[in-house]
């Protein structure tokens, strides 16, 4: 075999992996926000939630984009483990449609086809608004164009009677239908997907083998259970680094068919005999020159009929025991011991390298930051706490802790904005680029209000270091005011949930205005009360500081509040 034969054999999988990966990516961009509404709404119970997972891959073309999709949600909380089992079960189904789109090019020749594709998709791609249209053309050009060019060399190779007879010969030991081939030819299958991250790749050229004689049926059917082993492991590696409960959805994803190919190995026999049934076709035979290709186009819709009927039946089968499954993987992968951690640097909803679509990855990031605004109201709840605390023992230990929070938040603002940032740099629609922006706004403003609770803790402890005491009229309005200041905190974070609606809004704005009211009125007080020597100018000082800060705090929450709803609104 020529070696530019082999580099046009790579190039056309290349070419085909290219393609199926940049359709699957704009088809993600096209669908991804209604996608992510469908996949949270969708999965009331194992039934809706499987039929969610078939629908999503079928419509994004990627069992992995949906099942990392799918580990993502388990990862902020959005689903249970036992809804996304079902929705991976579904995801099993619906990525067969892959095969038989790759079957479709041996029905049809669509390489004359393909350059009308990248001509049409060149000029939607200089048209901004058609670009992910463009992209979405441009990669089924390239799919059918990789799929074409691999046909006609797979072809081309069998005519060569010396290249064939040097691939027989090297596959000859290996044809025999004995169940250690079809264990080898499993690991290969697996490997294979794994090295190359794309089952649709390796499908086609199984096919290929297949239909040009060179492999056996049977092995081509083990390789097809392999591609479904190898993809699997693509979520368990990006969920390495991710929480307890999406660790256990991956590995769910990685029992589910392993279980599976552990059925089919032992009725492989009458389960092969009956798919190849289905068509005519023997399988006892071994290929010879001309018996594979006579049949291509029967072999591939073999192998995709295959694959189609192992995943339903397996999906079918195992969506009666997803609570077994789930008990299973909780079994298995145990709880880190710092999943319940509240006080360490941890971003609990952003890993790296979990999500691949940057549609869907800034749910994730928002995820983050009603995490982060959380985190910061236990630390306005620490200040609060100190108020009170007149013991030097206790209040060092409690103002430890929120010199603590302070450098969390700073932290989180930075790693958040740094993913962010990544998620950027990708081709985004103009609404995803408008959630960003607004994003970093509320991050930045969210640390702010990390920094006023500093702030207010560092003016307590100076009153702490001193000789003089808040009088009790002043520890009295400091916890009114710091009850206001909590509750404008809590509004914001109800709007950061997702409550939208202009009277959850106009309640940020409403508990503003009446801190900015209560200020006023504490100032002018605390001029009267210093003049009338009721406290000295020092401890006054102190005082006001404190009431200043939880209105620049309330401030912020304001601003946070906008950011999220989009508006710019002047605050007093």
């Amino acid at each position: 075999m020529s070696i530019w034969v082999f580099f046009k054999l790579i190039g056309s999988l290349a070419l085909l992996m290219y393609g199926m990966k940049a359709m699957s990516e704009s088809l993600q961009k096209m669908a991804g926000p209604q996608l992510r509404r469908l996949l949270g709404a969708m999965t009331t119970n194992r039934f809706t939630g499987l039929l969610t997972g078939m629908f999503v891959t079928a419509a994004v073309q990627s069992s992995t984009a949906t099942t990392l999709m799918t580990v993502s949600f388990v990862n902020a909380g959005l689903l249970t483990l036992v809804q996304a089992i079902s929705v991976i079960l579904g995801a099993h189904i619906g990525t067969t449609v892959t095969a038989w789109i790759m079957s479709l090019g041996f029905f049809l020749d669509l390489s004359s086809y393909v350059f009308l594709g990248f001509f049409i998709g060149i000029i939607l791609i200089y048209m901004k608004r058609r670009r992910i249209i463009g992209d979405f053309l441009f990669g089924v050009a390239f799919l059918f164009l990789g799929l074409a060019t691999l046909k006609e060399t797979g072809f081309a190779l069998v005519e060569d009677q010396d290249a064939h007879a040097a691939i027989s010969a090297f596959f000859s030991q290996l044809n025999e239908p004995t169940f250690w081939n079809y264990l080898l030819f499993l690991a290969i299958g697996t490997a294979l997907t794994l090295l190359v991250q794309s089952s649709a790749a390796i499908m086609a050229f199984t096919m290929i083998l297949c239909a040009t004689g060179i492999l056996h049926i049977d092995h081509g059917f083990m390789l097809v259970l392999g591609e479904n082993i190898g993809t699997t492991i693509t979520s368990n590696i990006v969920a390495a680094n991710a929480n307890t409960p999406a660790r256990r959805a991956a590995f769910a994803h990685l029992f589910i068919n392993v279980l599976g190919v552990a059925w089919a190995l032992i009725l492989f026999q009458p389960f092969a005999s009956f798919v190849c049934g289905l068509f005519g076709f023997d399988r006892t035979l071994i290929f010879s020159d001309t018996t594979g290709m006579a049949h291509p186009v029967k072999i591939a819709v073999i192998l995709a009929a295959f694959h189609t009927l192992f995943n339903i039946i397996n999906s079918l089968l195992l969506i009666w025991f997803t609570p077994q499954i789930e008990k299973l993987v909780c079994a298995v992968i145990k709880a880190k011991s710092g999943d319940g951690e509240e006080e360490d640097f941890r971003l609990h909803f952003i890993t790296s390298g979990l999500m691949k679509t940057p549609e869907l990855s800034i749910l994730e990031a928002q995820k983050e930051i009603h995490s982060f605004s959380e985190r910061i109201q236990r630390m306005f709840g620490m200040v609060r706490e100190l108020v009170g605390e007149d013991d030097p023992a206790k209040f060092a230990k409690e103002y430890s802790r929120i010199e603590k929070y302070e450098g969390i938040s700073d932290n989180m603002e930075m790693e958040i904005a740094k993913y962010l940032d990544e998620v950027s740099d990708s081709h985004l629609s103009d609404e995803s680029k408008a959630k960003i922006r607004a994003m970093l706004r509320e991050i930045s403003e969210i640390e702010s209000i990390g920094d006023a609770c500093y702030n207010i803790a560092r003016t307590l402890n100076r009153r702490m270091k001193g000789k003089e005491a808040f009088t009790d009229d002043q520890r009295l309005h400091i916890h009114q005011m710091m009850e206001l200041t909590d509750q404008a905190l809590a509004q914001m974070i109800v709007v950061l949930v997702g409550y939208r609606e202009q009277n959850y809004v106009n309640r940020s704005f409403n508990i503003e205005n009446e801190i900015n009211n209560y200020r006023n009125q504490l100032r002018s007080q605390n001029i009267n009360d210093v003049n009338n020597q009721k406290y000295t100018y020092a401890i006054g000082t102190m005082y006001m500081d404190i009431i200043n800060e939880c209105e620049k705090l309330a401030d912020y929450v304001v601003n946070v509040v906008e950011a999220r709803m989009g508006v710019r609104q002047k605050v007093a």
